[in-house]
């Protein structure tokens, strides 16, 4: 999944779909539930998660019960059998069951009970109602969504227009709020988000073109869905893929766009561990190095030029392995390993020209955006660095800048791993 012409695949192998949508006006993400108490967890993961990765699989496993573990696996999001030409090669097969599969395999491999595909994709939608499948649900301690589009599962368990859900989304809602953890990689992640959720889209034509509700047939045109995906997770918008893919520029926008001041930035082989999702208590744990991004943009400004979109004052923190994060009081805290970072570096920033890793640029580096923070959080004597886009008409440019409040944190003395609250702006120039 990570490689540079996977990241059209993903999106131009879709159902070419365009929703027509009434616009609605921005607001802010739906207030959290304050009086109910859920019991579950999240483990939302941000694509490519290697079958090898003992932590990410090991947590679920654990939180849904350990050597008695019984996980059911979605992979709706896949596409059915009868649009996949190699699927009746269990090789090259990339389709809903056939990944199913592949997902119960791995995590009775890793230790789980069992492990069950919960047959529901295009080619059954009907299943989402069925009372045998729901039975199947109620008897899982834990759900797996894989990835793919994360708009078929909006077709395959909510109900069309009315945005409601089927049977079996229900039962996994209420086995959620009992206690069983729902996991889920890259559209099985973005899916978790509640209203707004992302359908696609770069980072380059976002800055340049805005946002607008729909899914669409140009996989570099932002799309989202103001009715949002299955709610689990509402405190913040939620992306996935973001510095293998240069999704931080797409993630200010349709924030900014769509009136939230969080977005939590999912990278690849890592994990979000979330408890007692929407509620006052929500609280989430980083797993893995590639760590989790946080946008803040609660004092972010925003302006439209004759010279283009811009947006000054937003917050970037990145948490890795063992860092902390209570949604509620905004407030991070590194792991018990690391130690504040002494900045050490007298070479300057490195120039990038690339900061979102553009699909045009055939030299293009992954992780960009974070590798331009970090290095200027090891500048002894640098407190600025700018990053510009690869594409010119017009080129943005990213300044970040080390304000009162920013901090690095490191476990081995040189690598700034955690940093905290370093101030994004990015406008046209």
């Amino acid at each position: 999944m990570g490689d540079r012409p996977g990241r059209r695949r993903l999106l131009a192998g879709a159902t070419a779909v365009v929703l027509t949508l009434a616009a609605a006006p921005a607001a802010q993400a739906a207030p959290r539930a304050e009086s109910a108490r859920t019991a579950g967890s999240l483990v939302l993961i941000g694509g490519a998660l290697d079958e090898d990765n003992t932590e990410v699989y090991g947590e679920i496993i654990e939180r849904a019960g350990g050597s008695r573990a019984r996980i059911g696996v979605l992979t709706a999001a896949s596409v059915p059998e009868s649009q996949d030409p190699h699927a009746d090669d269990p090789d090259r097969c990339s389709n809903s069951a056939c990944n199913g599969a592949y997902y119960a395999d791995l995590f009775e491999k890793h230790g789980a009970a069992d492990a069950q595909w919960i047959p529901v994709d295009l080619d059954h939608i009907a299943a989402a109602d069925s009372d045998a499948v729901v039975d199947q649900v109620e008897s899982m301690t834990g759900f797996f969504f894989g990835g793919g589009d994360q708009y078929r599962y909006v077709t395959t368990l909510l109900h069309g227009e009315r945005h409601t859900d089927s049977k079996v989304l229900a039962a996994i809602r209420a086995r959620l709020a009992d206690g069983a953890v729902v996991a889920g990689t890259s559209a099985g992640a973005q899916i978790a988000a509640g209203p707004d959720m992302v359908t696609g889209g770069d980072s380059y034509q976002a800055l340049r073109d805005g946002s607008a509700p729909g899914y669409f047939d140009d996989p570099t045109r932002l799309g989202y869905l103001p009715r949002g995906g299955f709610g689990f997770l509402r405190s913040g918008l939620v992306d996935t893929h973001t510095g293998a893919y240069g999704r931080e520029g797409r993630a200010l926008r349709l924030a900014a766009d769509t009136g939230h001041d969080r977005v939590y930035a999912l990278q690849e082989n890592s994990a979000l561990v979330v408890d007692a999702p929407g509620t006052r208590d929500e609280t989430m744990t980083v797993l893995g190095a590639n760590g989790v991004g946080i946008l803040d943009l609660r004092d972010a400004r925003t302006r439209t030029a004759p010279a283009g979109w811009s947006v000054t004052g937003a917050r970037y923190t990145h948490l890795t392995d063992g860092d902390r994060y209570d949604a509620r009081r905004w407030t991070a805290r590194p792991a018990g390993d690391k130690q504040p970072l002494i900045p050490r570096g007298t070479a300057p920033v490195p120039a990038n020209d690339d900061v979102f890793y553009s699909p045009d640029n055939p030299a293009g580096v992954p992780y960009s955006f974070l590798t331009t923070a970090r290095a200027l959080a090891t500048a002894r004597y640098q407190r600025t660095a700018t990053a510009t886009t690869y594409e010119s008409a017009p080129r943005f440019t990213v300044t970040f800048t080390e304000q009162p409040g920013f901090s690095a944190w490191t476990s081995d003395g040189t690598t700034a791993q955690t940093l905290l609250g370093l101030r994004v702006d990015t406008a046209p120039r």
